[in-house]
């Protein structure tokens, strides 16, 4: 294999990918932080806490199969034993919020989303502030350096008055998955406007075979960043600067109606029904000649033994829309919960998990986009470095352009079940103009009450 360390192209690519990333999640800065840097002295030790138990909250995905692959690691490098539970999201948010609001939650450090509940999170003080372990030299590894996490990272992982909540884990832009064999059999481009999504799905769309032009999340809330990837195209947004929803405005209800057309005529029967691993797999059957999804699903697509479209799949940067070009982002962290009697551990755990290894380990699979600018040199160096160049090049391009794909405010959760709701009636024929306005009228008392609160 080509020693990728000595190509300079790799290098300035990685250079390229960190500053992308960097600056695209900060168009989500938090405003007043500042960086906080560890300074290890010599006094740190794996073995501190040796013979304690864990337990450990991990959502389903390509990040979360990578953390339970490697526990082991972690048990002989510390001597904690590790107890994880790995469920799908909408199951493990649920979870998230009865245990913690029970005061007595059965796990000790949880992966989360931060698009979705960063600000619940907070304002309940769910999660334990971070920076006196990150003080203290003999608790922060020697390699734990912030100033190796993208700038983007650090700002969803800190509050505005300064305290640090948890670890930056992944940034996910979202994408265009395609399939080349498909496109190229009926002579079809890959798209270069919203527009040709919509063309592209309309040719490419064949049922007497099986396949569907388009594919995406149907099922109530998981399908919101579907049409918010359009509606940031269409320069649309979601509160102005009174505090008012803007979710029924022209922009909003061109976007939904892109979504009900390539949901209801160019996805396959049941989409009201699809997360995103339904999505995925009839992807990965060559049944779908496009989804839209976020970056870090490529690993089960370049893995001979679940895919049958190795090879044929392109990465595809969102295309214009009508007033912008913008890849949705999203992104989430790890943190360890307020209420645990082992944070000592816990703090290890989660070193552990942000370590430049694991997220080397990421950018291998395309497992998602990494943090810390470190793990892109090491990937480089290994010679199990597999992910497509394609793939690395749209994450790049898709950073440079990303913008976030959820409001960030307290009930993002009820936002995504009231638009949820909007939009799967859509896929079923309802006036998309008329959800969009229901909708909205429905959730304003409730962000007018959260922000009160």
């Amino acid at each position: 294999m080509t020693d990728r360390k000595r190509d300079p192209s790799l290098d300035k690519t990685r250079r390229r990918l960190v500053q992308a990333g960097a600056g695209a999640a900060a168009l989500g800065a938090l405003p007043g932080t500042a960086i906080v840097a560890a300074h290890a002295q010599g006094a740190f030790d794996w073995k501190r806490f040796k013979g304690q138990k864990l337990e450990v909250l991990l959502t389903k995905s390509p990040r979360g199969d990578l953390l339970t692959k490697y526990q082991k690691e972690f048990e002989e490098l510390t001597g904690i034993e590790v107890g994880s539970e790995m469920i799908p999201e909408q199951q493990q948010r649920q979870k998230a919020v009865i245990e913690f609001n029970s005061g007595n939650p059965s796990f000790d450090v949880i992966n989360f989303s931060y698009h979705v509940q960063k600000r619940q999170f907070a304002k309940n003080n769910w999660l334990n502030d971070l920076r006196t372990y990150i003080k203290d030299p003999s608790l922060a590894a020697p390699d734990l350096h912030f100033d190796d996490f993208a700038k983007g990272g650090l700002n969803y992982a800190m509050e505005p008055d300064g305290r640090v909540m948890s670890l930056p884990f992944n940034l996910d832009p979202w994408i265009i998955y395609w399939n080349k064999e498909i496109f190229a059999a009926k002579g079809v481009a890959y798209p270069t406007s919203f527009a040709e999504i919509v063309n592209a799905a309309a040719k490419l769309n064949d049922p007497g075979k099986g396949i569907s032009g388009f594919v995406g999340r149907g099922l109530k809330n998981a399908n919101v960043p579907v049409w918010t990837s359009f509606l940031l195209g269409y320069g649309g947004g979601f509160i102005d600067a009174n505090g008012k929803l803007i979710t029924d405005t022209p922009e909003a209800i061109e976007s939904a109606k892109m979504y009900q057309t390539l949901m209801s005529k160019y996805a396959p029967s049941g989409v009201a029904g699809f997360n995103w691993n339904e999505s995925q797999t009839l992807f990965l059957q060559g049944k779908a000649a496009m989804w839209l999804d976020g970056i870090g699903f490529a690993q089960p697509l370049e893995d001979p033994t679940k895919s049958r479209i190795v090879g044929k799949v392109g990465y595809g940067v969102m295309p214009p829309g009508p007033k912008a070009q913008v890849s949705a982002l999203f992104a989430d962290g790890i943190g360890m919960s307020s209420f645990s009697k082992r944070k000592g551990p816990a703090w290890l755990y989660l070193q552990w998990a942000c370590n430049t290894t694991n997220q080397a380990r990421m950018l291998q699979a395309a497992a998602g986009a990494p943090v810390r600018s470190s793990a892109y040199a090491l990937a480089q160096k290994s010679a199990d470095f597999k992910s497509p160049k394609e793939w690395v090049d749209c994450m790049l391009k898709s950073a440079a352009i990303a913008q976030p794909g959820l409001p960030v405010i307290a009930p993002v959760t009820e936002f995504r079940d009231v638009f949820g709701i909007a939009l799967t009636n859509m896929i079923n024929g309802a006036d998309a103009a008329t959800e969009l306005k229901k909708a909205t009228v429905e959730f304003q008392p409730v962000l007018d009450k959260s922000e009160k609160a």
